[in-house]
């Protein structure tokens, strides 16, 4: 547990090494369920950092915690003490599947959480989780489109790892649990970001575990990639440049399009993967630059 003296250090070297500013800073307390830990430690942790956010120096604090870990008592609280957002590990939204996987919280749990959370007049993030134990393609969908329903701000997408001294560990090693391929999950998750984005307006604010030296040396098995976003990004600009060039030139040949410039490595795809799928379609492609192009879009040129 971090002390109070910690936790200012690591606001103070925030605030000098940042590349944002304080309107698009946040204080996040991640790792854990935050509004289960003991009362007083909580209220320490939070104190030991309010003053960063009444100083402005970050616009809030983000907290994640479980779905049965919130009642209006405790939203008051650390709303007081400058919480302005709340995550909730929601994982999934069938209550067979989390069941299954031990979470100890059901798919109501999370919809009178979410509730809680928005009447308290606080942001609201669901997270899930994709290719857990006894889960499939269809329940996932339908968790998203579940989670889309309660209107969260933000949403985060993890595909399931195993990891060491864990009990899916022993499922899997008892072939009772196959974690998804790399590739099965980049096309999921593609799906899943092209509907809460595309289709839904929701931010998905973090696609894939984050990479960090720990997690990797206990990692078993599972759809790990240090660039997990970038390769579910690149398969949807290949998907909707495949789909404009058919439309466009059915016959095939050379054509130039342009994406975002800040698309522009994902729409040619890691190892000019995209280009050369695209040349096996049938299409020599140039890809250029255009900064009124928006994301997620392609514009056929010639």
């Amino acid at each position: 547990m971090p002390s109070p003296e910690e936790l200012q250090k690591a606001c103070e070297t925030a605030i000098l090494t940042r590349k944002t500013d304080a309107a698009h800073s946040e204080i996040a307390f991640f790792g854990g369920s935050f509004t289960a830990i003991p009362r007083d430690i909580m209220v320490c942790l939070l104190k030991a950092v309010r003053e960063f956010v009444r100083g402005g120096h970050f616009k809030g604090i983000r907290v994640s915690t479980r779905p049965d870990a919130v009642d209006r008592e405790i939203l008051e609280l650390i709303r007081d003490y400058g919480v302005t957002a709340v995550e909730l590990g929601a994982q999934s939204m069938n209550d067979a599947v989390l069941s299954a996987n031990l979470r100890g919280h059901s798919a109501d749990d999370v919809a009178r959480a979410s509730e809680l959370i928005r009447g308290a007049g606080l942001e609201l993030g669901l997270q899930m989780m994709t290719g857990l134990y006894k889960s499939s393609d269809e329940s996932d969908f339908e968790t998203a489109r579940r989670i889309a329903g309660l209107k969260p701000d933000t949403v985060r997408i993890y595909p399931t790892l195993v990891m060491e001294n864990s009990l899916l560990a022993s499922l899997y090693r008892a072939g009772e649990y196959i974690p998804k391929s790399l590739e099965q999950a980049v096309e999921q998750s593609a799906r899943l970001l092209r509907f809460f984005e595309l289709e839904k307006g929701i931010p998905v604010i973090r696609l894939g575990l984050h990479s960090t030296g720990d997690m990797q040396k206990g990692l078993l098995a599972g759809p790990f990639h240090p660039a997990f976003r970038e390769l579910c990004e690149s398969l949807l600009y290949y998907e909707t440049a495949l789909g404009l060039l058919r439309r466009e030139m059915p016959g095939g040949g050379r054509a130039e399009i342009a994406v975002n410039p800040q698309a522009v490595s994902k729409m040619v795809g890691q190892n000019r993967s995209n280009i050369k799928k695209l040349r096996q379609a049938g299409y020599e492609v140039f890809v250029k630059s255009d900064p009124s192009v928006k994301k997620f879009d392609v514009l056929y040129i010639m």
